[in-house]
């Protein structure tokens, strides 16, 4: 099973660029939009189920903002759209999918712009985290998504200048060290420990020509399920956002008796 995370900039610019064909090439089983900027009605669904595909979506009640999609080649057992906290779930930040072996979590974190939506995002995060472990844990889950965070001083291009950035400030690296070893493995780093592996770039001063980037879209597996991963990677050559689709390849098993 191939698992996509891809922050898309809007999905109907990105479908204006080719993103139709890219879908019908790579066919991933499983491609977890974020940032669609689009109710569920503006979507190519003809297109889409041509494909095969099942549409999951959580728009943002503000038009062209925000929100989050699943594509899947499988039916899903249930959906869960709330983190339980009211203006959090009217920006369409998350999108839990149940399937019989496993559960996948799609999330755009918030990005921290100015200092009233950094703290929105601190408030994110405890959120969000507490989403994850009232989910059905009987079952692996793959978290994926834009978390609008670099992890390690390998994630960013210039980790010194920074280090007081949106994005890259301690605290919220020491959330993701906390959120990861509680129970995941990063898909992504378990193939590729290199530097310069990003998965976004400003569209300002040629940074995706110069490779001035970071590393802010996850794949995150549950480490129960971590023998599984086979493969993973980022299409740096998809231009269809100023993000870059990221993905894993996993054999999906039932989870290891924890006691």
């Amino acid at each position: 099973m191939t698992i996509y995370t891809f922050n898309v900039n809007g999905i109907r610019a990105a479908v204006r660029k080719g993103f139709l064909n890219w879908l019908q090439s790579a066919m991933p089983d499983l491609v977890c939009l974020q940032e669609i900027k689009a109710t569920i009605e503006q979507l190519p669904l003809d297109e889409l189920k041509r494909l095969g595909y099942y549409v999951y979506v959580n728009s943002a009640d503000k038009k062209g903002y925000s929100g989050v999609a699943v594509l899947s080649l499988m039916p899903a057992e249930r959906i869960e759209v709330s983190l339980g906290h009211q203006t959090l779930d009217s920006e369409g930040r998350v999108i839990v999918l149940e399937y019989s072996d496993f559960t996948l979590c799609n999330a755009y974190f918030p990005s921290g712009t100015t200092p009233e939506r950094q703290a929105l995002k601190m408030t994110f995060l405890p959120a969000f985290e507490r989403m994850t472990t009232l989910l059905n844990r009987s079952k692996p889950l793959v978290v994926t998504g834009d978390f609008n965070i670099c992890h390690l001083d390998i994630d960013i291009h210039d980790p010194k200048r920074n280090a007081n950035t949106p994005g890259f400030l301690p605290e919220e690296r020491r959330w993701l060290d906390g959120f990861i070893a509680n129970s995941f493995v990063d898909g992504v780093r378990k193939y590729h420990q290199e530097p310069n592996f990003y998965s976004w770039w400003s569209y300002r001063s040629m940074a995706r020509d110069r490779n001035k980037g970071w590393r802010i879209d996850y794949v995150l597996v549950d480490e129960r399920i971590s023998d599984c991963v086979i493969n993973s990677g980022h299409d740096f050559d998809v231009h269809h956002s100023d993000h870059c689709p990221v993905w894993v390849s996993v054999n999906i098993q039932p989870p290891k008796v924890i006691k």
